[in-house]
């Protein structure tokens, strides 16, 4: 295996999660619907916050290095829902199949040995594929380690579970 493709498969890792930190799939996993909207005390963020502010800023990132013309949201209010519950039953879930599937898009594209993993894009301020995969992998990382946290206040979390 050369170099690149184990850089590759390094980076699939990272977005994939799951090594030093929860991945997307446990973290969300068994999450009752009425502790979706919930908060806890003394925190600022709801389970639903936190997933779509993942999905929002993972999307914007994907959007980002795969469109020259995409408009990022306003910084910080366009990557926060507006309220603290999901704003109708079927939200939850429509939210949970954005993150699958920009985290997929953004997997297959560096995955795909034909993409450049270093040279800047023409646009934005020298941004490459590899700074942006990274910046999904860590951004995903801290939230979703928030996102355990909330639960575990909440009384929805179960350690080895």
């Amino acid at each position: 295996m050369t170099g690149m493709a184990k850089l590759r498969d390094h980076l699939l890792e990272l977005l994939r999660g799951g090594h030093a930190h929860v991945d997307f799939e446990r973290a969300i996993a068994g999450l009752p619907a009425e502790l979706r909207g919930a908060k806890p005390p003394g925190l600022p963020h709801t389970p639903w916050r936190l997933l779509e502010h993942m999905r929002i800023a993972q999307w914007d990132i994907l959007k980002f290095s795969v469109d020259p013309g995409h408009e990022s949201p306003d910084f910080p209010d366009g990557y926060w829902p507006e309220g603290d519950a999901p704003p109708d039953p079927g939200a939850w879930d429509r939210s949970v199949a954005a993150f699958r599937s920009d985290l997929k898009a953004m997997m297959d594209l560096v995955a795909d040995p034909r993409t450049d993993l270093f040279t800047p894009f023409p646009h934005g301020d020298g941004q490459t594929l590899l700074r942006e995969a990274m910046l999904v992998a860590d951004h995903n990382a801290y939230h979703l380690g928030q996102l355990v946290a909330v639960r575990r206040l909440l009384g929805a979390w179960e350690d080895g579970a």
